[in-house]
């Protein structure tokens, strides 16, 4: 399948009800409005093409995108080839996507993580947050979390909306896995104050550290 091909497949898959959703939460106007879903058969039926996925990807289109990151190897993508993806980035959930499919499998991804966390550029550093927040959870080892949560401390409030979200991640997953930190995490959470009034469905945790730290804690603790 070429690349004609696959945008007249997620053109025809387009719905309107998505696509408004996407606006709602930073996409523009490039984007069909394909279900999460749908993209994922396409996928398999597509299977590994670097070279389409590339292709698709260099189109700026939402669906394009979120099916490219699904046909690549991490494997195979060389340092040169993450560092392009990530700084041409637009929307926060294929970012959010790369971290997961990608980012989070790849080799090189925490000489990546440390160069990001220096950049000053808002995707990089989203991605950056997010490996770290990885990495607090399975691999802490050698890891300096007083440090992380002093650059939290502060950096956070003056951080791009799109960084302050993974940030939270890392705060409140120090906050959750390491209880010799979880009362600073827990201050630094109610000062910041950030996402406090963040509104939550029925039966979701709060994306607040605190809560989100005290409900966690208090599940494993059951």
């Amino acid at each position: 399948m070429n690349l004609e091909e696959t945008l007249k497949q997620l053109e025809a898959l387009g719905d309107e009800k998505v696509r408004k959703q996407n606006k709602k939460q930073g996409a523009g106007e490039n984007q069909y409005g394909v279900k999460l879903g749908e993209i994922r058969k396409l996928a398999k039926k597509i299977k590994h093409n670097q070279e389409l996925a590339f292709g698709l990807w260099k189109t700026g289109n939402v669906d394009a995108r979120f099916l490219a990151v699904l046909l690549m190897k991490p494997e195979l993508l060389s340092k040169e080839e993450l560092e392009y993806l990530v700084d041409s980035m637009e929307f926060v959930r294929v970012a959010d996507w790369l971290n997961s499919y990608i980012l989070n499998h790849h080799p090189s991804k925490e000489e990546l993580r440390k160069e990001w966390l220096k950049s000053e550029n808002t995707m990089a550093l989203r991605c950056a947050w997010s490996l770290t927040a990885e990495r607090i959870v399975k691999s802490p080892e050698r890891l300096d979390i007083s440090a992380i949560l002093d650059r939290i401390d502060i950096e956070m409030p003056k951080a791009a909306p799109e960084v302050q979200w993974t940030m939270n991640f890392a705060l409140a997953y120090a906050g959750i896995n390491f209880p010799e930190l979880r009362n600073r995490a827990l201050a630094i959470g109610e000062k910041l104050g950030i996402y406090k009034d963040y509104p939550v469905s029925k039966g979701c945790t709060s994306p607040y550290a605190p809560i989100w730290i005290n409900e966690m804690v208090s599940r494993q603790n059951k």
